[in-house]
């Protein structure tokens, strides 16, 4: 399959997708505001799916596919995770930038051996033990955040709120300024929204957080602190300490990875209780669901998609992937397959059997898990104890990103105190 040059990948105005088995499009408005039916669709008549659009791509649609191919590594290798493919300017500097200094963000854009031992570096900073320590700092700000407008009677639940959280917490675990959180909200949105379709936001906003993180370096060298990046700078790897360009890239996979993901989660969750009477009331009258209420809507309202390339011949049913192919790696699908999930189209809050990979699977699996729940516990409990009711204004407002990561960018709230 010969790659289109991303600058003519943009989405074909007066055409759209006739059949969602040979031309979906991950960027139609239709899909990113709920993909579901396309899902359903395809498990029924093309359970892996295929397009040339965007630079071509499969799309598996079941569970057991998706866990099968997360799986397949590195026959589907790492190194390539984004679902839109860079600027053809962007990915030779990336061939080049690899070549001379190794992956990109490790351990995400990595293989194994490789990605092992960058995992096992930064899983301390995310483990349940650690995250704990983070919770008294998520609930301040969390309070902090609605006590801007609490009084108001009005909000936007994803800006003012569910965006706001990840950030600064995210800042804090690293060690830089929270207070620089719209920074990084605008960098990320750059890399991971706009960027997807415009190449030049894209490289731009990459060139930021690089640079940064490169200037946060250089201001530790001459006295290290009890943070991430200090000790990232003190970290090795086989015995050889990183390399400058190495700490930058876990750190910009640590911003960007950790940011929208999350926020994508708290914002979705927020919609839905504000769109859902009945499961509104239930989570302010049982309180003790919160575990099973965050999973389900984990499951629900899974956030984030990864691309696969294909590096050897494979089969997956009767698809036959071929090398430089890129899989995508439809975790959100795989999290509504009916052969899995009871009543998969449904929130079920005190669903019990629930074996999500809104996470990921296999070795790839996402690290910061630990904090995502925690993230997510924080601004619900927060919200329901500090809110008396709430509910989506005007529906018609709600705006939804997809591509990479999906949720809703703003969800106009009415609210009322405790």
């Amino acid at each position: 399959m010969t790659e289109r040059d991303p600058r003519d990948m943009r989405p074909r105005e007066g055409c759209p997708v006739q059949d969602w088995a040979t031309d979906f499009d991950v960027m139609d408005p239709d899909y990113i505001k709920d993909p579901a039916p396309v899902w359903r669709d395809l498990r029924e008549r093309c359970p892996i799916a295929h397009t040339t659009r965007w630079g071509g791509a499969w799309l598996p649609t079941t569970y057991a596919d998706v866990r099968d191919m997360a799986r397949a590594a590195p026959t589907l290798s790492n190194r390539s995770p984004g679902v839109i493919p860079p600027a053809p300017e962007l990915r030779e500097m990336l061939i080049a930038e690899v070549k001379e200094f190794g992956s990109e963000l490790p351990p995400i854009s990595s293989d194994a051996p490789e990605h092992k031992p960058f995992k096992q570096l930064i899983l301390p900073l995310f483990s349940p033990h650690a995250v704990e320590r983070y919770r008294p700092f998520t609930e301040q700000l969390a309070n902090d955040l609605i006590d801007r407008f609490i009084a108001t009677g009005k909000a936007d639940a994803a800006v003012d709120y569910a965006q706001q959280i990840p950030p600064r917490v995210i800042a804090h675990i690293i060690g830089i300024d929270p207070a620089r959180a719209d920074e990084f909200v605008e960098w990320v949105r750059g890399v991971l929204e706009e960027g997807q379709t415009n190449p030049e936001a894209r490289m731009a906003n990459r060139r930021h957080i690089r640079d940064f993180f490169q200037a946060m370096i250089d201001e530790r060298r001459d006295g290290l602190r009890d943070d991430a990046i200090s000790a990232l700078m003190t970290a090795e790897v086989e015995g050889k300490r990183l390399s400058d360009y190495t700490i930058v890239g876990v750190c910009y996979l640590l911003l960007v990875a950790g940011i929208d993901t999350t926020w994508s989660s708290i914002g979705a969750a927020l919609w839905h209780f504000g769109m859902t009477e009945s499961d509104r009331k239930r989570m302010y009258a049982e309180p003790d669901l919160y575990p099973t209420a965050i999973e389900e809507l984990l499951r629900f309202y899974s956030p984030v998609v990864m691309a696969r390339r294909v590096l050897e011949p494979v089969a997956f049913g009767a698809a036959e992937m071929a090398p430089g192919e890129k899989v995508i790696m439809n975790f959100p699908a795989a999290n509504r397959d009916p052969a899995v999930f009871e009543q998969p189209d449904e929130v079920v809050l005190d669903r019990t059997h629930n074996r999500h990979i809104a996470f990921g699977v296999g070795i790839h699996r996402c690290a910061g898990s630990n904090l995502a729940r925690m993230e997510m516990d924080v601004a619900l409990r927060v919200w329901f104890q500090r809110i008396g009711d709430f509910a989506v204004s005007d529906p018609d407002a709600v705006r939804w990103a997809g591509g990479q990561v999906r949720g809703p960018r703003i969800v106009p709230m009415r609210v009322t105190a405790a």
